[in-house]
């Protein structure tokens, strides 16, 4: 059964970009390539059952490239299922979204953005979040974090970093995670380079949201199964322990 659910930030923007697009996008997959317009899974391995949504104090702003969102493999489709305060744009070098400028602008928010530091200005990197008195000292501003990932291929997402001044007065995230990737659906020359759900979850924990790092994660690692099991013509397995350790987590979500 495919479970319909309102479309969110960056189901919106795959479909503007369908709606650009000159031919039809035809992503592999079943006998005719048909495919659950909720998950993007072929139909026999859908996965919208599943979906789990957790309400959270920070938010995941999303710069997409140019074809990220048509891809089925993509991540920050899963961030945004999983965390409603998400917002997407598509990024273009020579034109910015005014949502994008006004949400930046709005004083709710700390915005960072999430690079490595080894390539940023060292006055410019932070490894924690900034407290009120950092931010200003006078007064205690209660500003919420908000995350602003880059999502493309690592050359891509260098070029999006270097070449959006719009991004060039906000502090930048590095973070030094302790663990390799465990994502299993492209392949990266380091294992160090984590896909861009596993970097949201370890946002999403710095900002103290632990239930919804950890929804995340297991959430990812559920999609993967059901898209590896489609990909090879295998049978699903929804009481394995990849399933039951999200089914806990969403015992716990209120």
């Amino acid at each position: 059964m495919i479970l319909k659910h309102p479309p969110h930030a960056v189901s919106r923007l795959r479909s503007a970009r369908l709606e650009r697009s000159t031919r039809p996008f035809l992503a592999r997959g079943g006998p005719s390539g048909e495919r659950c317009p909720g998950c993007r899974l072929i139909l026999s391995h859908c996965f919208c059952a599943l979906r789990t949504i957790v309400l959270t104090r920070a938010a995941v702003c999303l710069l997409m490239a140019e074809h990220e969102t048509l891809k089925p493999s993509n991540t920050g489709w899963i961030i945004a299922d999983v965390i409603p305060e998400t917002t997407a744009f598509g990024w273009a070098r020579t034109s910015v979204d005014p949502a994008l400028l006004a949400l930046l602008a709005d004083p709710q928010w700390q915005a960072y953005v999430v690079f490595p530091g080894e390539f940023v200005e060292p006055e410019r990197v932070v490894s924690e979040l900034l407290t009120d008195e950092e931010r200003h000292p006078e007064m205690n501003t209660g500003k919420r974090p908000l995350f602003i990932l880059l999502d493309a291929t690592w050359p891509e997402a260098r070029k999006i970093f270097k070449k959006s001044p719009y991004l060039n007065n906000l502090p930048v995230l590095s973070l030094k995670p302790d663990q390799l990737s465990r994502y299993r659906l492209r392949r990266s020359r380091r294992d160090d380079h984590l896909c861009t759900s596993e970097v949201a979850a370890l946002c999403l924990e710095l900002a103290g949201e632990h239930l919804a790092a950890q929804t995340l994660s297991a959430y990812l690692d559920v999609f993967t199964e059901h898209y590896l099991s489609a990909k090879q013509q295998r049978p699903l397995d929804l009481n394995d322990a990849t399933h039951q350790q999200l089914y806990d987590l969403r015992a716990q979500i209120k």
